[in-house]
């Protein structure tokens, strides 16, 4: 069994910092500064006017005058997170979470630490997460849906094996978009009138395959109960430098501090002579709020220019005066004193190379981020039938 931890307006909550209000009054993220203006997570009084997250902020405003705007909190919403996965690592869960809000583990191994059974390991989680929402099911997509239909008066659901597909037959198909690898596909599927997941795992797998590619058959097994097990994280090496800045601090000023971090960063002990694969800038803000962007290093590198140099760039994104700036190891890579050739291999060389990118690319935006074109059926009428889209082999 597999079990799902849902934190519903888990941004919202991270950067208000108080349940009560949430809850009370008619609250909104606001936009992030130099982004598009649209509202973030919005709390239940500010749903009851229609409010909802993506919408404009002047349509948002017209519908709901009394909105309060709560300016968004990245760096505090992933400390906050990272110490809920710390407290299901506590209990000897194995968190994957692709979001903060969201995290699934498998419950099996743990039944003979809490008991015996799986209401042992729910009351485990329950003890150490408070009121997040608990679901349990065979698979992780299962496991979400069931903590989605939870309530405050009924924390946790089960659904057993037999159950599943029955559970899962009457839920919307926009539930599909909790997945990024799927979540173009229920838009298509609600203009042709499929409304349910028990719709869409009637539709034979070549027939979604046909229509929508491998997003369309991984559709399918989701709303049929199947789905791949979780992958645990990997435990974090939180290495990072802070320093505090004077409220005029800009320009050159602040490319300094940022040398002055990295620095600091390179001589960290944890750091055990590792190049940085990739590194995230952060910055709090005079006026409230946070900032952060994540950089990756074309190649893992102790170079303090060649990490400075891939950084500038994101210093003249900063929208506003920040009164601290820090810097953090998102990922290391291999020592720093091993070399590169000095003379080109040939196709080896060049085919190394490519998939080192590719791996760089994976780890700054995705799996989906390197992807080939494979040629089906380049004769067809119907495009989607011309050519799919398939991971680009990184091995």
């Amino acid at each position: 069994m597999v079990v799902c931890v849902a934190i519903p307006r888990f941004e919202l909550l991270a950067a208000l910092g108080d349940r009560r209000a949430v809850a009370e009054e008619a609250v909104a993220l606001g936009p992030a500064l130099g982004r598009e203006q649209v509202v973030g997570e919005v709390s239940p009084r500010a749903e009851a006017f229609g409010v909802a997250a993506g919408m404009r902020v002047g349509e948002a405003l017209s519908r709901c005058p009394e909105l309060r705007l709560v300016p968004p909190d990245p760096a505090g919403v992933r400390e906050l997170w990272e110490v809920v996965l710390e407290r299901i690592e506590s209990i000897g869960g194995a968190p994957e979470s692709d979001r903060p809000g969201v995290a699934c583990f498998a419950a099996d191994g743990l039944r003979g630490l809490h008991g015996g059974d799986l209401d042992g390991v729910l009351t485990a989680a329950r003890r150490v997460l408070g009121r997040a929402r608990l679901g349990a099911a065979p698979s992780r997509f299962g496991a979400w849906c069931a903590a989605v239909q939870t309530t405050s008066r009924r924390p946790a659901l089960t659904v057993p094996a037999r159950s599943l597909r029955g559970f899962l037959a009457p839920l919307p198909v926009a539930l599909l978009r909790s997945r990024p690898e799927v979540e173009t596909v229920p838009e298509t599927l609600e203009r042709l009138g499929l409304r349910t997941l028990g719709e869409v795992a009637a539709l034979p797998a070549p027939a979604l395959a046909e229509r929508f590619g491998h997003p369309g058959v991984v559709a399918g097994e989701l709303a049929r109960g199947r789905d791949a097990p979780p992958r645990p994280r990997r435990p974090p090496e939180p290495v990072a430098e802070r320093v505090d800045l004077h409220e005029g601090v800009s320009g050159q000023q602040l490319e300094r501090t940022l040398e002055l971090l990295i620095a600091r960063l390179l001589a960290r002990r944890e750091r055990r002579e590792r190049g940085l694969r990739a590194v995230a800038l952060s910055a709090r803000f005079v006026a409230g709020g946070t900032w952060r962007a994540v950089a990756t290093l074309r190649h893992a590198s102790a170079d303090p220019e060649r990490i400075a140099l891939a950084l500038a760039p994101r210093l003249a994104e900063l929208p506003a005066p920040a009164e601290s700036l820090t810097l953090e190891v998102e990922a290391f890579g291999p020592p720093a004193r091993e070399q590169t050739r000095m003379l080109d291999g040939g196709a080896g060389e060049r085919r190394t190379r490519l998939v080192e990118a590719v791996r760089q690319a994976r780890q700054a935006a995705g799996e989906a981020a390197a992807l080939r074109v494979l040629a089906v059926d380049p004769d067809s009428r119907v495009p989607e039938r011309r050519a799919v889209l398939a991971p680009y082999p990184d091995a």
